[in-house]
């Protein structure tokens, strides 16, 4: 089962996406937060899978519980939600580290198979978002200097399936691999980088053309 948080202003808003989310047999929606901070008190005080935030909200908006919860609770996933559009908004969310970036038009299909995948290790970004994003994160980020860093053959194709978005159970799969093996890689190419999570690992993929 998995554990997921909703934090949603708009009582109407949280109770439709509950409702959408609860279609799937596996998704229990455990707590429901009205803004960031009751978000970050029903973690303080309950186990929750993934955490769906909205940006805009009244006494912590999303943005500020997100790097929170990243901080505090580094085991939670973090997804935003918003009504927003702004490349801005998706700019900053991936810096602080969330797994993904959803418009609340979204479907309940697509809504769940986000969150699947997010769980399983992948980044959400819709495409329209994206084509705007990644120039703004590219200008952000100067490149590395990846001919002074020697990857081996199989770090280098976790490296290039990251950077397409594959999540752990998909690049396993594709390389014939246990998703625990791909973990340890992920970890090593992390550590050999000096990068500090999976969005970053895929920014350096895109900046030094691994895709």
């Amino acid at each position: 089962m998995t554990d997921i948080l909703i934090a949603e202003d708009q009582a109407i808003v949280r109770q439709g996406i509950k409702l959408m989310l609860e279609t799937e047999p596996t998704f229990h929606v455990k707590g429901e937060a009205r803004d960031g901070k009751e978000a970050l008190q029903l973690r303080e005080l309950y186990h929750f899978d993934i955490a769906l935030l909205d940006i805009r909200m009244p006494e912590m908006d999303g943005l500020q519980a997100a790097k929170q919860l990243l901080q505090r609770f580094p085991s939670t996933k973090v997804l935003m939600l918003t009504t927003f559009n702004d490349e801005q908004y998706a700019i900053e969310a991936l810096q602080i580290g969330v797994s993904g970036y959803l418009l609340k038009d979204a479907d309940a299909s697509h809504l769940i198979q986000s969150i699947k995948e997010c769980l399983a290790g992948g980044l959400q970004l819709p495409s329209d978002v994206a084509r705007k994003v990644v120039p703004h994160l590219l200008e952000r980020n100067k490149p590395k200097q990846s001919a002074l860093i020697h990857l081996t053959k199989r770090e280098t194709d976790i490296l290039c399936l990251v950077g397409e978005g594959k999540s752990n159970k998909e690049m396993a799969e594709e390389l014939a691999l246990s998703v625990g093996t791909v973990k340890n890689h992920i970890s090593q190419l992390l550590d050999k980088l000096a990068l500090r999570d999976r969005t970053q690992l895929a920014i350096y993929a895109i900046q030094n053309d691994y895709v």
